[in-house]
């Protein structure tokens, strides 16, 4: 029995879902993807956990299309629509999928895959159509999606996580944030990626809520539906943020007076998927009274700690393991360290993924003996909440015996004067191991690099100061806006 989907016959007659200006109730979502699964089964009783790719937007449609799969017995494995097709081939070639179902709009994208994969192109209008037939039932251990990991090292990781991982995702979430059926979201995230799919979406629908879609981030757009009073959640990475408060601050003194004052009523803000810079949250609180709740999460584990949404948020921290989940800092021996030091994030709990899709070499090495994940994070314990240090391949920097935060540094650089944004990575050094080196975002063209250095030597100690600078106009990033470390290196 999948209860997302079981619990949405107890919300039938409210809006589940504002898409394309349009409202769609629980019942109008459940009717439309039990055609889809029946669509999918052709006759057939069960999918047997085939994966079945999309590529739609977000929308009614792609909800009824993940909805379907996953009631027809199948794999939901989302495509990005931002993606370039070589990055599509290699989750339809690595998941063996046979099916894809395409909205029109991306049809003639993906036709050049028919011949070189063997795909069947399906359009999406075809699985939305006719009538609904007797479907299976699914156990809650059965594998459910595929979500691809951004692969900053290697090829994507297919992340697997099964019905009952999902639910456990849902519920730590629903429960610590106080969902409830009368909250409305907005979703301006990727809908290939946990953030867009549990945290907003899955939640709305699992709390009869209603979720609303907007495709393509639009500050304007954004910043009207905040101010409409029909929004009491909103969820979105730093770089949203950022961008809203530039719009806010290009905007006339009444227009700011009210975006400001109906920001003000909303009962939750969150901020995730990448370090929120403590000057954005500050300027974030001056204009709306709201102070963002920062949580940590991956793909592998959707949600592992969360600030607390009754009590203190403390910037640059993250909180405490959320409920369900088992949290432990350990040394490179896997041993636990000591308080107040540096260790490795490890998971345990009922949210933590199955398995990497065919990788069982992968799949191994993510776990320690005893069964904890290893995620590859940096953490400490900080009067009492727990303050991310960065991820060790590419934030921690090993620079002459000292393992070093870029994190920290790039919230200095960020307090001086006329840096708007910045990213620290640590460069190949055959004296220091790393070089610590820093790339500048300035609205100036002409930024005193030994000014800076000047400044920082007030504030960190001269083992932490970047030993080179670049300036640019803008960041590499992802399509989650998190600076994408190892294409910056190559600036240098």
């Amino acid at each position: 029995m999948i209860s997302l989907i079981d619990r949405a016959y107890t919300f039938e007659n409210r809006t589940a879902i504002l898409s394309d200006g349009k409202k769609y109730s629980y019942k109008e979502l459940i009717a439309a993807s039990a055609k889809v699964a029946s669509n999918l089964l052709g006759g057939e009783s069960d999918l047997e956990e085939a994966r079945i790719c999309y590529l739609v937007p977000p929308s009614f449609e792609y909800t009824a299309i993940q909805w379907g799969i996953w009631r027809a017995g199948g794999i939901a494995v989302p495509l990005c629509v931002l993606h370039p097709l070589p990055s599509i081939s290699y989750v339809l070639e690595d998941t063996e999928a046979n099916i894809v179902i395409v909205h029109s709009d991306y049809e003639q994208f993906l036709k050049p895959l028919e011949k070189t994969l063997g795909i069947t192109i399906v359009a999406l209008k075809e699985v939305l159509e006719g009538l609904s037939s007797s479907l299976p039932d699914i156990s809650k251990e059965r594998r459910a999606m595929i979500l691809y990991t951004s692969g900053t090292t290697s090829k994507p990781k297919g992340v697997v996580t099964t019905h009952r991982n999902i639910e456990a995702q849902i519920t730590t979430l629903t429960n610590a944030w106080e969902w409830s059926k009368d909250d409305h979201i907005l979703n301006i995230l990727p809908l290939h990626h946990v953030h867009g799919i549990i945290n907003v979406m899955s939640c709305a629908l699992w709390s009869g809520a209603c979720c609303e879609f907007q495709p393509k981030f639009d500050a304007e757009k954004v910043w009207k539906a905040i101010s409409s009073g029909r929004l009491t959640l909103f969820m979105a990475v730093p770089t949203i943020y950022y961008k809203l408060i530039a719009f806010w601050e290009a905007s006339s003194k009444a227009q700011q007076s009210v975006f400001s004052e109906a920001a003000s009523g909303l009962r939750l803000m969150v901020s995730g998927s990448a370090a929120l810079p403590v000057s954005v949250l500050e300027k974030w609180e001056e204009i709306t009274s709201q102070r963002l709740l920062e949580r940590y999460g991956m793909t592998e584990i959707g949600m592992g700690l969360s600030n607390s949404y009754r009590g203190e948020r403390r910037p640059g921290h993250v909180g405490l393991p959320l409920p369900g989940v088992q949290m432990r800092l350990v040394g490179a021996d896997n041993q636990g360290v000591a308080s107040g030091q540096a260790g490795e994030i490890q998971i345990k709990g009922a949210s933590v993924f199955k398995e990497y899709w065919q990788n069982e070499e992968a799949t191994k090495k993510a776990f320690t003996e005893d069964g904890w994940f290893i995620t590859g994070d940096i953490a400490q314990m900080n009067r009492g909440l727990y303050k991310i240090l960065g991820r060790d391949s590419v934030d921690i920097i090993k620079s002459g015996g000292y393992k070093i935060s870029a994190l920290e540094i790039e919230d200095v650089l960020r307090k001086q004067t006329n840096i708007d944004d910045c990213a620290v990575v640590g460069l190949p050094n055959e004296e220091y191991g790393e070089l610590v080196a820093a790339c500048l975002i300035s609205q100036k063209s002409d930024i005193d690099f030994e000014e800076v250095t000047r400044q920082l030597k007030t504030q960190l100690p001269g083992y932490k100061i970047p030993r080179k600078y670049i300036l640019r106009a803008d960041l590499p990033r992802n399509v989650l806006g998190k600076v994408t470390k190892n294409k910056l290196k190559e600036y240098f």
